[in-house]
């Protein structure tokens, strides 16, 4: 099973630090934006959380890719841009052509499409530009687990706890020990008749 990111709505604060984090992580190296955070945000410098946060009336909560086993956006790519990578549903990011099929298809409204060359690099969009003719590149950004910086800067960050990395492991021992309490459960209801 793959690891994902899961939010508790009841301990969220909505202090939207994990954007931050989560923007922060995936600026590229040496840009504006790898050093600063709302002073980039402030400048109207892209400044490109994959995190959303939900706010209702009721509940606040951030909502990320949850990493899907046999994953719908993976299913639908025409270009196989989304892959299984390790534990978790990674982007090639340079074989992405834009197509929105993914965001589509997502159930959990977890992917973004953006016009930006800070995802891919400046190099990218220049290549991009004279194989295409067309002036701006769009890439699919989601959550990656922060797979290169070794844990998930949201998780690392969240002041309130709310969130947790949940791994494949971890889940598959939740389910075997669920339904070992629900066969005693059954196995007590039935000793009773």
């Amino acid at each position: 099973m793959n690891a994902f990111v899961v939010a508790d709505a009841g301990l969220c604060i909505g202090c939207q630090a994990c954007m931050i984090a989560c923007a922060k992580a995936h600026s590229p190296a040496g840009s504006p934006e790898s050093g600063q955070t709302t002073g980039a945000m402030a400048a109207g410098r892209v400044f490109q959380s994959r995190i959303t946060l939900v706010r209702t009336a009721e509940v606040t909560v951030p909502v990320q890719c949850r990493h899907c086993e046999n994953s719908p956006c993976a299913n639908v790519c025409p270009v196989d841009a989304i892959v299984q990578k390790d534990a978790c549903i990674d982007i090639v990011e340079k074989s992405c052509v834009g197509c929105k099929s993914c965001m589509l298809a997502c159930p959990y409204g977890a992917i973004q499409v953006v016009a930006d060359d800070t995802v891919c690099g400046k190099q990218a969009v220049v290549e991009f530009r004279e194989k295409t003719g067309q002036d701006t590149l769009h890439v699919v950004v989601k959550c990656d687990l922060c797979f290169d910086h070794g844990s998930p800067a949201c998780v690392k960050i969240c002041p309130a706890g709310a969130l947790r990395l949940v791994e494949g492991r971890q889940l598959s021992e939740s389910i075997v020990s669920k339904r070992r309490a629900a066969a005693g459960r059954m196995g007590r209801i039935g000793s009773q008749h």
